[in-house]
Formats: structure tokens, sequence, C-alpha cells
């Protein structure tokens, strides 16, 4: 790619109004791979102005025409999906075979699913002798996270211009190659002049930036929850719509008649993928107290068989930074200091891997849900072991934390476990292995954050409701 050094605003690459620069690494090296314009304010205003003079005529494009265009963006990804994979693998530390199937498949398949629910804003329905149909928010503000940057990217961007809306996306500064890779493709797909507009900066320039411009009516953000309570303050003087995706601690409870083998190495894996930095992971397994043991030997077996590096046997890359790589190292100590029982893993960095922010997938026994451990989010390959007596109490721990966004249940069957997921305060619950879907809304509870994203779900948190009463037909 070619337009590193400028930001994309109004249909154009541009030269930013900042002279400073964000560095992106390697974090599998720690090597310099790219850098792009640190925005500023100013930066943010004119792309806002843009969005802004764009918004009347993208509001009212055709149903049709908005889902064709998004069709001829998945498309473009598809044919540029290597370039994408690569993007992401080498900014973020996913193993280049994994980032396929775990980054990019999924939101080509979201892009796709977003151009069915274009018709969304055109759909009226009658309530007696009103009219009641959607309209497009307006001018939408992103602020995108670096650990599934092009999932939430699509999650954001598709739903909103499937909405007719307009938009200013900032990156993080850890991943913004994908986004500019987008940037392109949405440019070559037609998307007309201001509809999207790519600002890459630091949170406090281009994310307060943002959140305070009186002209961007709504902010969607995906991020920490201490990030998330400053963004809604920042935003409320101007009373836009705030929708966010944050932080969890989600519970996986494993029941006593289930499959037991297959629930446990699930739960592993599915906390060490993405090196642990996936905030729908389900980081406090709960297992039947009388077979805590035999859970601790099947986790031994699994984390042993799991390979730490970027080769074509890699299981988990690096941590996506070197900050991110010390907060897991505090945390594991915490753990030490707070008494768990270290199973595997431990501080500091996999035999072999002396560059690059690697990390050992850790697991602690012996855990109380009262543990620093068990209740704030490490964002990390680091799972907490938790024994219950029986499900009531599994069900009580479960719901125990101030998170709310996803939880998990293995159980004999889909029927009983469905009725101890109906239970779990939380937004998102896997039950018995089952995967993710785009087809499905996503987002949390609690302090998990508020609104839902992708599905028709998804598109329906980009528009306002609008009623007319008609009166008695003039004679």
């Amino acid at each position: 790619m070619q337009n590193h050094n400028k930001i994309y605003i109004d249909g154009r690459w541009v030269e930013s109004a900042s002279p400073d620069w964000l560095e992106v690494t390697n974090p599998a090296t720690g090597a310099l791979v790219s850098r792009v314009p640190a925005g500023t304010p100013a930066d943010v205003d004119r792309a806002v102005q843009a969005a802004v003079r764009a918004f009347d005529g993208w509001a009212i494009t055709p149903a049709d025409q908005r889902r064709a265009l998004l069709l001829r963006v998945a498309d473009l990804m598809e044919a540029r999906k290597e370039a994408l994979v690569d993007a992401v693998s080498t900014s973020m530390g996913c193993p280049h075979h994994i980032s396929g199937w775990l980054h990019v498949e999924g939101p080509i398949e979201a892009i796709r699913l977003f151009a069915d629910h274009a018709a969304i804003t055109g759909e009226t329905a009658e309530h007696g002798h009103s009219l009641v149909w959607r309209e497009p928010v307006g001018v939408c503000g992103f602020i995108n996270p670096w650990n599934y940057p092009l999932h939430q990217f699509v999650g954001k961007v598709g739903a909103a211009l499937a909405a007719g809306c307009t938009m200013v996306t900032k990156p993080s500064e850890q991943t913004p190659l994908q986004d500019y890779l987008m940037a392109e493709i949405l440019h070559q797909a037609g998307l007309p002049a201001g509809v999207f507009n790519l600002v890459p900066g630091r949170g406090p320039e281009v994310g307060q930036a943002l959140c305070e411009h009186t002209q961007v009516d709504m902010l969607s953000f995906t991020g920490s929850t201490r990030a998330g309570i400053e963004i809604a303050r920042a935003c409320a003087p101007t009373v836009k719509r705030v929708t966010q995706e944050l932080g969890g601690k989600s519970p996986f409870i494993i029941t006593d008649d289930c499959d037991f083998t297959a629930a446990v190495r699930y739960g592993v894996d599915d906390v060490m993928l993405n090196s642990g930095q996936t905030c729908t992971a389900l980081t406090r397994m709960l297992v039947p107290a009388s077979r805590h043991d035999e859970a601790l030997e099947i986790i031994r077996t699994r984390v042993a068989e799991i390979e730490v590096g970027t080769g074509p046997n890699a299981f988990m890359g690096p941590l996506s930074s070197e900050r991110q790589w010390q907060q897991v190292q505090d945390y594991i100590q915490v753990g030490l200091d707070e008494g768990a029982s270290l199973v595997c893993g431990g501080p500091g960095k996999p035999d072999g891997l002396p560059q690059g922010f690697f990390a050992r997938p850790t697991v602690f026994a012996g855990v109380s849900n009262d543990m620093r451990i068990a209740r704030e989010e490490i964002f990390g390959p680091v799972l907490c072991v938790i024994a219950y007596d029986d499900l009531d109490q599994a069900v009580s721990i479960a719901n125990d934390t101030p998170y709310g966004l996803s939880s998990g249940v293995y159980a004999r069957n889909h029927e009983e476990a469905l009725a101890i997921a109906r239970r779990i305060r939380a937004g998102l619950c896997f039950v018995n292995g089952g995967e993710f879907n785009y087809r499905a809304p996503f987002g949390g509870y609690k302090q998990s954050g508020n609104g839902r994203e992708f599905s028709h779900h998804g598109v329906e948190e980009f528009t306002e409701l609008k009623s007319a009463q008609l009166g008695a037909p003039a004679a």
C-alpha cells in the first residue's frame, strides 16, 4: 500500500494536519513495519464535515443500491483476503495460518449479511392512524480496538453503511493497517465521497475529538470498560447516542454429566486462542468439585500440546505489545501472590522465544471468585479454574461479576445447557461448544457495555424511529 502516509477524507487520500506519526510494530519481532499519521482534532473536523455533506445523499440512496455496494465490498475483500490476513497478522501478532479463519473470513461473511439488511430503513409499518419507520441516525464516530480489528471495523462500518449513515473511523494505534486496506476497498467499490472517512490517531486527540464533536450523532466504541466510561462522559454534553462493547470476565460452567474431556479442552482452547486477547474468552472455568483434579489433568495435557510461536503449527502467537505483555505478567504475579495454585505456565517467556512479546499459556487452580485474577480482565492467556458444589452455586459464581459480555455452558444436551444459560446474566452464551454466529446479535450486560453488533439488530442500532400521525383525509 502506498497510502500509509496520508488519511482518507471525502473520497481522497490527503495530508494530515499533524507532523507526528504512529509507529506500527510486529509484536512477534518488535520490528517496525509501518507508520501512519497521528491525526489531530482538525483532521477529525475535516472528516466530520465531509460526512455531514455526504449524509443527505447517502441516507436516501435506495436500499438495493446500498446492498449492491456492500456485496461489491465483500467481493473485493475476498479478492484481497491475503493482504488483509497479512495486515492483521503482522500488526496484531496472530499466527498467519490462524488469522485467515479467525480474523478475515468472518468479517467477509458479515459484510454480505449486512447487505441483506439494507432495507431496514425503508420499511414502514402501520399502527392505528400512525405510520412508523426507521431512518439513519446520522454521522457516526467509530473507535476500534486492536484485538479483533477487522471484526470490529466491519461490525460498525458494515452496519452503518447498510442503515444509510456516514462515518469517521479511528483505528487502534497498534493495528491501523487493515483499516487502510478497507478504505481502498470501499473507494474501489464506488462508495460516494464523504460517506466513509479514516483518521488514525491517539485516543486523547482523535478519539476525544470524535466524542465531543457537535455534529457527530452517534459514537460506537470497542475497548476496555475503563476507557468506555471516559468516552461516555466525553459524549454526554452533546447527548449523542453511545454504544459500547467493553470488557468481560466470562464464566464457563461445565456440568458433571457432559463429555468432560471435550468440555475442558474446549475451555482451554477458547482462552488461549488469539493469545487470550478476546473479550468473550471464557476465562473462569467452573467445574464440579468432585472432578476438579480430573479437570486439571486434562488441562495439563492440552496445554502441553499448545505450540507458541509464528510457525505453521503455532496455536498461540505473541501478545499485541510490550505493554500488554507486561500487564499479563503483572496479573500472573498477582495470582501467585493471592495464593492460587499454578497448574501450568507462569511468568516469563516460553523457552526458545527470547524476542517478541510471547507469554506462557497459564492456568491457575484453587481460585476463589473474590481474587483479582477472577474478577479483573487480564486479556491474556490466563485461565482460572473454580470448583463448585452444585449448579445453583455455579450460577451464583458465574453472575458474581461486574461484567456480562459472554458465558459458556457445556452439559449433557442442549436442553439442559440452555436451562443453565437462561440463568446467566450475559449477552452471549456458547452452548456445548457452539461457534460465534454473525446472524445473531453480539453485546453485553452490566459493565460489558450497551447496544448490539451484527445481525439486523446491529443495523437497527444505527437508526432512529420516526412516527407520522395521520389525520382524516382531505375532502
